[in-house]
Formats: structure tokens, sequence, C-alpha cells
């Protein structure tokens, strides 16, 4: 990663929903949610979003690579109501995936914990002794030639928990650049997309579904 060129897509992210407490986007792959180290990682989500939303806080976070669905709040009361639903894990997320091989069941769950692997930061691993718990259900959609569409549900939501968790059943998500390797890793991008996020409106506690079509 020390090549590693920041370039995020350029333009603003199609808004999905928008009201007086929460404003929902599609988040392009190769944005950061958030500013990141030095001025040359400035442009981020929020940091767009704030031009027309200048009341715009971070309630959670995708990957720079990962595209999809992601929710901020607009006020305060948002922030804090939709935080306690994704610590209480109430939030359903449903991602798409294209991974390596063919898995060698239809579907099942991951359960491995997950701790930073500190000499290769960013980079998370499975560790027994000092991880985090981290549970990801998987399902598998269709084959496509020697890869694999796949439906994943994390039930936590660890750092590339959907990732490491992959990477662990020995089929890493395509266009991964800090999990996959050799073919797996020529894509032009992270083969990962938030396609649905299901959560209560801090308001009204109405059940709500976002969707974000998938690209590709």
């Amino acid at each position: 990663m020390s090549d590693f060129v920041y370039a995020p897509p350029p333009g603003r992210p199609p808004v999905l929903h928008l009201d007086d407490d929460i404003l929902v986007v599609d988040k392009p792959s190769g944005l950061l949610s958030v500013p990141g180290r030095g001025p040359e990682r400035a442009d981020c989500l929020i940091e767009r979003l704030r031009a027309d939303h200048p009341s715009v806080l971070l309630v959670h976070r995708l990957d720079l690579d990962t595209s999809g669905v992601i929710v901020f709040a607009l006020t305060q009361q948002a922030q804090a109501h939709l935080g306690k639903q994704f610590e209480a894990r109430k939030v359903q997320k449903r991602y798409v995936a294209l991974v390596a091989g063919h898995p060698d069941e239809p579907k099942g769950r991951v359960d491995l914990p997950l701790i930073v692997d500190w000499p290769n930061r960013p980079k998370q691993m499975v560790c027994h002794q000092t991880g985090r718990p981290a549970q990801t259900d998987w399902k598998i959609l269709r084959h496509e030639g020697e890869n694999t569409r796949m439906v994943l549900k994390p039930l936590t939501g660890r750092s590339h928990q959907l990732r490491v968790h992959m990477l662990a059943l020995g089929h890493p998500i395509l266009g991964d650049p800090l999990y996959a390797t050799g073919a797996a890793a020529a894509y032009p991008r992270l083969m990962l997309h938030a396609e649905e996020l299901r959560l209560r409106h801090p308001a009204t506690g109405a059940a709500m579904t976002f969707r974000a079509p998938v690209p590709f």
C-alpha cells in the first residue's frame, strides 16, 4: 500500500433519502467516508455532503474501497439514536460481493475473532486469543465463471470484517488491494457493495429500508 495514491472519483454521490433527521447516500468506491491522515486525504464523503448539508454528522463508515448505502444524521439527537441502533446490532446490513472460487456449501456463517495486524496496518487478522468477536452470514447467489456472487450479512461491525472473513473462508473478495493476491487482485475496484440497510427512523421509529443498485 506504500505506492497507494488517493484519487477519489469526482462529483457528489446519489442521495437515496433525505429528511429533517437523516441523509442516506450511495457512496462510490474509492472515496473515504471521513478525512484521512494528511491534507491530500481531506476530500471525503462527509466533507462533500457538508457543502449542501452543513449539519451532517457521522453515524458509521464504509471502507474506502467499498461502495453502497451509508446513513448520516442531520441532528445530534438523530446521531445518538442511530448510534444506539448500530451498537445494539438492530441495524440490518446486506452486502453483495464477488469472491474468488466456489465455496463448498451454499451458505454458512464465519465466526472468527478479529484484531488489527499492527505491523501491517490497516490490515486486520484472525486472532483467537485477543481478537474481538465477529460473525458474518453468507449465501451464494450464483457462480460467475470461476468466481461466485454472494450475499454477506455482518452480525458484528468489525473493521474489514467481511474482507478478512471471506479470506479466511478461502475465497477472497475480488479486487481487494489488501487481502487478495494474484488474479483475484487484478480488478479495477474492490467487488464489495453495501446493497441494503434497514433501520428505524430516529424521529418516527418507522422501519425503513434503503437500497443502492450493485454497480458490478
